[in-house]
């Protein structure tokens, strides 16, 4: 089937070509607003939310009369007659608008009254400082209120010279959309000139090393189209645009690398035995057809392994997890078709060329290095040799990698989940100024990071107060105060401890009923949800990836093995992620304050364990694909390692140098769940191809080699009836 449609491909190449085109094209003019507004415009906040307790708990409490903008002043007096008037001022603005405003200028106290715990909210700890908050369910009476705020911050600056800014929630959303776009053009600048000077090294030329640069740019435009649209059926916020932008740009370029080196080497092959010139262009297209039977089988395996990981999350709770997955699953399938079809397309019509030596290839000097490090291995070389060496001793080598990996992941039971979209907004973000005033100067106003919530009497939340005030992660509870008909108490934690203080506090409940909420509640139960699934997405993930490694391999050792080096690979991953930002490790070298970082975000220990198993399983294919032609050929199993793995090694490698490079490019960003998520899966892509595939793979499989390729007779003959081979 995949020969047949790579000879398609290759005897309809305008054909194919246009088709392309036009589907690109058409993406690129949703992303892009020729249809109305563009992709960036569709993004919504990046709330985790999820029906879970604290978020119960919010709902009883929310008073308000829908959306609200708060304009924050301090360091000034609120009574001084300067602010009062241009107070005043904003007020009388605000007063023809369908909004609620909460004015404490507005309210005046007999004397010897203390203000209302609410009223009291709106002063500054210090008496230097004021909100006023505007509320509306009418968007837009809420946009114009904001402008007349946003105005009135900037008098009162200009004229008072201090501090006045405006916050809201759909500000917030505004700057870190900002911030996304900012971060994709960067990551993008850092990667791609540098992908590209790696495929110069391994294909010496231009053209080829640009063919799948061109591929992963028309996958990564169809995957913007395929979220544009997905985007009128669910929530989509900047993470998941810079997480699905990031995974379908590495994965492409990957398939697009592997189908033309090995057309290079096909084509070449046969060239040697049909050189007639009147043969040439079917001699090209048998070629294609061959590369579509081989290497395309490989891509197709690792495209649908990938993509069964990423809709193993559908499963899961949150919105967000529900559109990373189909995101990714979709850029996936876009670019695995790029690669068996438009791929096969260009290289119908300029395959001559690119057979030719480059022209970096004459350069003085380079040309030497660009030959030793050519995409057509020769049938001897360093990863054969490396092979050979770790065949000697494969038990040693086998419990050595383990143990570095091990020690790696060591810090891995030190891991404490976070919410970073919260707890680590960018300093650049037009709202950081806002809501780091707002939890210093008015932490009364400020969202809790832990509440207590409850429906008895007075006597009972007090009660419940001085036994939550005995845990160790707290460090003081709030007299309880009444909204709504429920009795709340904020509750003051150790930093980077709230989520210890929300699991104890909910072991020892009350007999009322009663609730636990804040920052890191939600946190709390965002884990929960993801918990709860975790068993499906593992069921899914690896029994997928089991039966598509036996329909590959006809031997059900390989994936069993493959899912055990997995797991080592990932923890390693893992554990370098809780040393370098929950530790603090590589705040200097990815420029954040880890002061700012609570733990690793929950999110991203989601993504890395599915999207990193993804990736591991695509150099899997690429290794395995290898070796598997060299045992159906009869070569036995110590050989058709070595040879294997010369003959996938350096295209491994490459791919594997790449994705590390367009990975590292997005950690360079300022949101903290991209620049966790970018670190993680290029630590767990070094580590899978560099010491997993060349040292700890061939290992495994030499002291297996005699149960390699066993399964159970009735899977045997299972696998002869519906095994997928060349």
């Amino acid at each position: 089937m995949l020969e047949r449609l790579g000879r398609a491909a290759a005897r309809h190449p305008l054909r194919t070509i246009a088709a392309w085109l036009l589907v690109c094209g058409f993406c690129g003019a949703l992303v892009f607003g020729a249809f109305g507004t563009d992709i960036f415009a569709r993004l919504t906040s990046d709330a985790f939310s999820i029906s879970g307790e604290a978020t119960e708990a919010d709902e009883l409490l929310d008073d308000s009369a829908g959306d609200t903008v708060t304009l924050l002043v301090h360091g000034v007096d609120p009574a001084s007659t300067e602010l009062s008037g241009l107070i005043e001022g904003i007020a009388e603005e605000l007063e023809p608008l369908a909004v609620e405003v909460a004015n404490p200028l507005a309210v005046q106290l007999p004397p010897g009254v203390a203000a209302p715990p609410e009223l009291a909210a709106l002063s500054a700890d210090d008496g230097r400082g004021m909100l006023l908050v505007a509320s509306s369910a009418d968007d837009a009476d809420l946009e114009r209120a904001t402008e007349i705020l946003q105005d009135g911050a900037r008098d009162i600056r200009d004229e008072l010279g201090v501090t006045a800014e405006v916050g809201s929630r759909q500000l917030l959303v505004d700057s870190l959309t900002e911030i996304s776009e900012s971060d994709l053009a960067r990551g993008e600048a850092v990667a791609l000139p540098i992908a590209l000077a790696v495929m110069l090294l391994v294909f010496g030329g231009f053209l080829a090393a640009g063919l799948p640069l061109a591929a992963a740019m028309a996958s990564m435009l169809g995957g913007l189209g395929a979220l544009y649209g997905f985007s009128y059926l669910m929530d989509i916020s900047t993470n998941v645009l810079n997480v699905v932008t990031v995974v379908g740009l590495g994965l492409s370029i990957d398939y697009g690398l592997l189908i033309v080196s090995r057309f290079r080497e096909e084509y070449r092959a046969a060239l040697e035995t049909v050189p007639a010139e009147e043969r040439r262009r079917q001699t090209r297209i048998d070629a294609i057809g061959r590369t579509a039977a081989t290497a395309g089988r490989t891509v197709l395996f690792s495209g649908v392994t990938f993509g069964v990981a990423a809709l193993g999350l559908v499963v899961l709770e949150p919105g967000i997890i529900r559109a990373i997955a189909v995101g990714a699953a979709s850029v996936t399938m876009l670019g695995v078709a790029l690669a068996l079809t438009l791929v096969p397309a260009v290289l119908a019509l300029i395959g001559d060329r690119l057979i030719r030596p480059g022209l970096l290839t004459r350069l003085p000097g380079l040309g030497r290095v660009l030959g030793r490090l050519g995409d057509v291995a020769p049938e001897e070389g360093l990863f054969s040799r490396l092979a050979r060496r770790v065949q000697r001793r494969p038990a040693v080598v086998t419990m050595l990698c383990a143990a570095l990996l091990v020690l790696l992941g060591s810090a891995l039971p030190n891991l404490r989940l976070a919410n970073t979209s919260a707890d680590a907004i960018p300093p650049s973000s037009t709202q950081h100024t806002f809501l780091t005033e707002l939890r210093e100067e008015f932490p009364s106003a400020a969202q809790p990071r832990v509440a207590l919530v409850s429906d008895g009497t007075e006597s009972q939340a007090r009660e419940w107060a001085a036994e939550v005030e005995g845990l160790d992660p707290v460090r003081s509870v709030a007299d309880p105060v009444e909204r709504n008909g429920l009795w709340v108490s904020d509750v003051g934690v150790e930093d980077k401890r709230g989520g210890d203080a929300v699991r104890q506090i909910r072991e020892d409940r009350p007999e009322m009923r009663n609730w636990v909420t804040g920052v890191d509640a939600h946190t709390a139960d965002f884990a929960d949800s993801l918990l709860a699934g975790s068993g499906w997405v593992a069921l899914i993930v690896i029994l997928g990836t089991v039966v598509l490694l036996f329909l590959m391999t006809g031997s059900i050792i390989i994936p069993l093995k493959a899912l055990v080096v997995s797991a080592l690979s990932l923890g390693a991953s893992i554990g370098v992620l809780v040393w370098g930002f929950e530790q603090g490790n590589l705040g200097w070298l990815l420029g954040f304050d880890p002061a700012d970082v609570a733990g690793v975000d929950v999110l991203v220990i989601t993504l890395v364990l599915v999207f990193g198993f993804g990736l591991a399983m695509d150099y899997e294919m690429f290794i395995l694909s290898r070796i598997k032609e060299q045992a159906d050929a009869g070569v036995p199993s110590r050989e058709a390692i070595a040879t294997g793995l010369q003959r996938s090694g350096r295209i491994i490698t490459s791919a594997a140098l790449i994705i590390v490079v367009v990975f590292a490019g997005f950690a360079t960003g300022e949101l903290m769940i991209i620049k966790q998520l970018g670190t993680a899966l290029a630590v767990a892509v070094f580590l899978d191809a560099t010491l997993v595939r060349c040292l700890l793979v061939p290992a495994v499989m030499t002291w297996q080699e005699r149960v390699m390729w066993w399964a159970p007779a009735p899977l045997r003959r299972l696998h002869a009836r519906f095994g997928i081979s060349d």
